[in-house]
């Protein structure tokens, strides 16, 4: 079958898809030029077929196709699904529900961290993938044959590799491990960001705790322009700016002009005027008012702890055959040198056991770490 423009098609396809315990699922999207991801194209295959659906066609009605990606019955298969979802949530407030990540299937499964569709297809489906039309514009019409060549191969080879892992993840007893990532896949608070909390994704850049309430208010004001206008947050202005702004905290036209991380004439602008608001209503936040930036208080006196726990998770990683980044993350082990009743996955579910368990200890004195052989081992003191 080619490319499914009409409706009719699409709902005879999610028809026969609806069938299968499961489906496996990509997408191909364009997002150089906006804020939201400009969805080209949707693939999809079950046991028995493929289809490319083309979501920029006119008059094409998807509600058949999101009916599907609600439908609970059906399994969806992705690989590092999370832009995928996050197209469908802000096209249509939908979730694919169940879902199986097959990256982070892999990980857990000893592939180490973040491992790539290509390599899982080589060493799962055998099979080699042509790359030469991954970043090929998706946006024009007609689509090249090589094109959805690609597009194809992208879910019928994943249906290999979700059935291997799947296989894997049986025989070790290791498929309740997915869980908590699951759910945190599929739930609306990872796709609902919301303008005031953009200043994370700086907070690492922040030198002084107390210019926190600027950084909250420019960034807050960036993404709400960069939402308003449809176009990356860097076409409005960019990260070294604001930061720029936040440590000279410019309060007039003539000090934003002196800035060199700016464009010339930038302080005549729209922008300008309301960037000044905003790092006002910055300056007037009471300081009592702010986020406590943990992960800095985290740091100071606990280094030497945090290497150890590094150590051991390196340990653990290599003797459980699962990605150090599924057991923990370096944000886990600042906290758990912090606090040992940090709200951390690390310290939680199953991977307390594996992991958690053994960072307190080792924390506590009550677990030495050795070398032998060029191994690193434990013992219990």
């Amino acid at each position: 079958m080619g490319l499914i423009s009409k409706t009719s098609d699409l709902d005879a396809a999610c028809a026969r898809l609806a069938k299968h315990d499961f489906i496996t699922l990509d997408t191909e999207f364009m997002r150089e030029t906006t804020f939201f991801s400009k969805l080209c194209l949707i693939q999809l295959a079950s046991v028995e077929e493929d289809v490319l659906i083309d979501p920029l066609a006119d008059g094409l009605d998807m509600s058949s196709f999101y009916a599907l990606m609600r439908n609970s019955a059906v399994l969806k298969v992705l690989h590092a699904g999370r832009q995928d979802i996050e197209i469908f949530w802000h096209s249509d407030q939908c979730i694919p529900n169940p879902v199986f990540d097959t990256q982070i299937a892999a990980m857990v499964c000893g592939y180490g961290d973040s491992v790539s569709y290509e390599q899982l297809v080589h060493d799962l489906a055998k099979a080699r993938i042509d790359k030469s039309s991954r970043f090929t514009d998706w946006s024009q019409r007609p689509l090249s044959e090589s094109q959805m060549h690609y597009a194809r191969s992208d879910v019928t080879h994943l249906r290999t590799v979700y059935q291997a892992l799947q296989a894997q993840l049986l025989e070790n007893g290791r498929s309740h491990w997915l869980e908590d990532e699951m759910q945190i896949l599929t739930s609306p608070a990872t796709y609902d960001l919301h303008p005031q909390d953009a200043w994370q994704r700086l907070r690492g850049r922040l030198r002084k705790p107390r210019d926190l309430g600027l950084l909250m208010e420019l960034c807050s004001w960036r993404e709400n322009e960069a939402r308003e206008r449809n176009v990356p947050r860097s076409r409005v202005i960019k990260d070294d700016a604001i930061m720029d702004l936040v440590t000279s905290s410019p309060r007039s036209v003539e000090a934003l002009g002196r800035l060199r991380s700016l464009p010339s004439g930038f302080e005549r602008s729209r922008a300008a005027a309301e960037i000044l608001v905003a790092i006002e209503k910055g300056i007037a936040v009471d300081p009592k008012t702010l986020p406590v930036l943990e992960k800095t208080e985290r740091r100071n006196g606990n280094g030497a702890t945090v290497e150890l726990l590094k150590v051991l998770l390196k340990m653990v990683s290599e003797k459980e055959g699962v990605a150090a980044k599924v057991l923990a993350t370096t944000d886990d082990l600042e906290a758990i040198a912090h606090d040992d009743e940090a709200n951390v996955p690390a310290l939680q579910g199953w991977r307390k056991p594996v992991f958690g368990d053994h960072a307190l200890a080792l924390k506590h004195g009550k677990l030495a770490l050795g070398i032998k052989d060029g191994k690193v081992l434990t013992h219990i003191l």
